[in-house]
């Protein structure tokens, strides 16, 4: 099932699989989400949770029972419930299963809300912990904004002047090892070359928004206050790129597969609830 939203100026459309988001147009109908084609990648934007990126081996242990993951979670390939639902905006649902606590042994509700104002689609996490006990996640966000053209026309504009110091990934894990991404006033240019040894992963990041430039005009601005990380990512030759706030990444190496202890990891307190949101902008 797909549901759509309106305003005066965007639609969007969200999957209720995984709560995707499917599609954000304006009305002169241009596409700003990735159609997702398989040739390049299958998705648009789905939802990491209860983990972002990958486990050491794809398990964690917790008191010493070891449980498995896959990479990102499982929200994104689970059918999320619409509980709520206006012209503007929608509320989405995903309830702890029995299949979800053989691999992930804690009761939750996680809550995807969709809402557009004026130019932009504001995307709001709500994760309601409802063990008696403390609950470990991580949730983060992956859409892919299309990129029609020549990919070399765009570019990244990072809100503040920073060491923009990204880590290396190695078997999908992160490594120690880092790089300096090069800017001139806060603008890099987009190549293909940037990604050749995959995402691009800022654990902690001054700047809170991110825009992409077209031919050095504003195209799409994602606004992140509420996370402390970024992913930056696409596939060779694939007309998107990917702009992705976190909470949360992959294991490091040194990892010791206690999910309480991992790197970026969550701790919600017992029936506590976590809000957190970012938006995409049409500029």
């Amino acid at each position: 099932m797909i549901t759509t939203l309106s305003n005066a100026t965007l639609s969007a459309s969200i999957k209720h699989k995984g709560a995707e988001l499917y599609s954000l147009k304006n009305h002169q109908n241009q596409q700003y989400i990735w159609e997702g084609d398989p040739a390049f990648w299958g998705k648009h934007s789905p939802i990491l949770f209860p983990i972002v990126g990958t486990l050491k081996n794809n398990t964690f242990t917790i008191d010493g029972k070891k449980y498995q993951l896959p990479r990102h979670g499982f929200a994104r390939d689970m059918e999320f419930q619409l509980i709520e639902k206006t012209e503007n905006s929608a509320t989405f649902s995903l309830l702890a299963t029995s299949e979800t606590l053989l691999n992930y042994p804690f009761e939750f509700e996680l809550q995807i809300i969709y809402t557009l104002k004026e130019n932009a689609l504001v995307i709001a996490y709500k994760v309601v912990n409802k063990n008696n006990s403390k609950l470990p996640f991580s949730i983060g966000a992956h859409p892919a904004i299309a990129l029609p053209g020549d990919f070399e026309s765009y570019a990244f504009e990072f809100e503040k002047e920073e060491k923009l110091t990204f880590f290396l990934l190695e078997n999908d894990l992160i490594s120690n090892k880092t790089k300096i991404l090069e800017t001139t006033k806060n603008v890099v240019p987009l190549t293909y070359e940037l990604f050749k040894n995959d995402a691009l992963i800022f654990k902690n990041l001054k700047s809170k928004s991110l825009s992409i430039l077209k031919n050095s005009k504003a195209y799409v601005k994602v606004d992140f206050e509420d996370f402390p990380s970024l992913g930056l990512w696409t596939k060779d030759q694939a007309p998107f790129v990917c702009i992705e706030p976190w909470l949360g990444y992959s294991d490091t190496t040194d990892n010791s597969g206690d999910l309480f202890e991992k790197e970026g990891i969550f701790i919600l307190d017992a029936h506590q609830t976590f809000d957190a949101k970012f938006s995409i902008t049409i500029l």
